[in-house]
């Protein structure tokens, strides 16, 4: 099995080399992508060093498999040669994921979406990713019309300088170089670029894949991004509008069983997700679940998950596992 990864030296990169070697991924060959500037650098993966290659030196040796976290623009233009050579590219960028042609997986949600003659497939976006894991075993029971969402944001999101900025701030520094503003002892309701309709770019991103994943363009959703001084993982409160009544009972026993779900629900122990205890783990998790007094058929819940991992580099291995499982590659 020869896997290249494509921004090996980044947060989710490395995050994805983690993972490889946590989850015993059957790789024989490595070959670890990064940009010009990293030549010269090495990845430490399974207890041995494996120094970073450009893309054209990777697509040379034909991978079976391409993780790509490397950005939007390295992704259109890589992505399509490492496929000329028969290779799975899983891409975590915004380059593929709204393009109809290409699949946008989250394996627990629509993992059966995928064919073997899909070659680039899409990583959705970190957010989308942890609340269509708890939307998904709700919308197969209640049918869901509406989601309005408000996404509280790690500041790892943005990588690895945004985390320098904030410890800088932290110990006084006043450099402001990532956000327009500072985010330590702040909040930032701008994620990613204004559109023409007012919202962020991450806001519709939201908005789009989650029609998309579900499978269902019936479903309403708005949301509100914004950027926290947090580093553990991304946190949403969700309200949502179901087609059919349902009882609270009923709801948390179904998530309770939800793959990649984890139930964290007791307001008389003070148990509820938050994103300091989901850090370093591939869970979903779900809790602060009570139904909405002011709206018929309507729930409120708080979803938190480490973007770096479900919301970005573990679900990815996640598709390759299937792409393995299924007999594709390997």
């Amino acid at each position: 099995m020869k896997v290249a990864l494509i921004g090996a030296t980044g947060l989710v990169g490395s995050t994805m080399l983690r993972l490889l070697e946590e989850r015993n991924f059957p790789i024989t060959e490595l070959f670890p992508v990064a940009s010009e500037r990293s030549l010269g650098k090495t990845v430490s993966f399974n207890g041995k060093e494996y120094p970073v290659m450009l893309a054209a030196d990777a697509i040379a040796q034909k991978p079976q498999l391409a993780l790509f976290s490397a950005g939007g623009g390295p992704s259109l233009e890589m992505a399509p040669l490492f496929a000329e050579v028969g290779c799975y590219v899983i891409d975590n960028s915004s380059a593929w994921r709204m393009d109809p042609s290409k699949k946008l997986i989250v394996p627990e949600v629509n993992g059966d979406a995928l064919t073997k003659e899909d070659r680039i497939i899409a990583n959705p976006n970190c957010s989308t990713i942890q609340m269509v894991m708890v939307l998904k075993p709700l919308h197969d029971k209640y049918r869901i019309k509406r989601v309005v969402v408000s996404t509280y944001q790690s500041i790892t999101g943005t990588g690895q300088k945004a985390v320098e900025e904030m410890m800088n701030q932290r110990q006084g520094g006043t450099a402001i170089d990532v956000y327009p503003y500072p985010i330590d002892l702040n909040l930032i309701p701008q994620i990613d670029v204004f559109l023409e309709n007012g919202y962020t770019k991450e806001e519709m991103k939201m908005v789009l894949e989650t029609c998309k994943i579900m499978r269902d363009n019936d479903i309403k959703v708005t949301a509100t991004c914004v950027r926290v001084p947090v580093m553990g993982g991304h946190s949403e409160s969700v309200n949502i509008e179901f087609a059919n009544d349902y009882e609270l009972a009923d709801v948390r026993n179904i998530l309770s069983y939800a793959p990649g779900v984890v139930l964290q629900d007791n307001a008389a122990i003070k148990e509820y997700p938050m994103p300091l205890y989901a850090t370093a783990k591939d869970e979903v998790f779900v809790g602060r679940l009570r139904r909405d007094e002011s709206q018929p058929n309507s729930l409120n819940c708080w979803i938190v998950a480490d973007n770096l991992r479900k919301g970005a580099a573990t679900n990815a291995i996640q598709i390759a596992e299937l792409l393995h499982g299924n007999g594709w590659i390997g």
